[in-house]
């Protein structure tokens, strides 16, 4: 259920640098731990939608008044 642009985006985010400064200012990314918290937030989510995994039935033996 992960979503490719998700991991792309984590991979590149991991492979440039945290933080970056120039003459228009700067830009920090926020860290590997909080992008994959994120990711598996998403993830739970997106699995929440699909329903329980339990289904309750109320089971009536036959015959019985």
């Amino acid at each position: 259920m992960n979503d490719p642009t998700i991991e792309n985006a984590i991979r590149d985010n991991a492979a440039g640098p945290k933080k970056a400064q120039g003459d228009a200012g700067s830009v920090e990314q926020h860290s590997i731990p909080e992008q994959i918290e994120a990711d598996r937030y998403l993830a739970s989510k997106e699995a929440s939608k699909q329903g329980l995994g339990v289904r309750m039935t109320k089971v009536v033996p036959p015959g019985a008044v």
